[in-house]
């Protein structure tokens, strides 16, 4: 049984109907029947930029060659 079948969500729409969509709902909604290899296509394009082994060498390198900023930069040093 899934949330939209379960008895609770039956409940709410017998007693409380859903009167307002904006047409942002309404334009995901359709984009996303018109375009239905969406989802496949944006896990495929998160792969290539976000979803990818670390380098733990270069980001140690990267941490140890930070060099520690004064609290206010703009502040001259005293």
């Amino acid at each position: 049984m899934t949330i939209n079948e379960s008895k609770f969500a039956r409940f709410l729409g017998e007693f409380m109907p859903q009167t307002y969509e904006s047409e942002f709902t309404k334009f995901m909604r359709e984009f996303k029947q018109q375009r239905p290899n969406l989802e496949a296509e944006q896990r495929k394009s998160r792969e290539i930029w976000w979803d990818h082994k670390q380098d733990l060498e270069t980001a140690e390198r990267a941490k140890e060659s930070r060099v520690k900023q004064q609290a206010y930069v703009y502040q001259n040093k005293v």
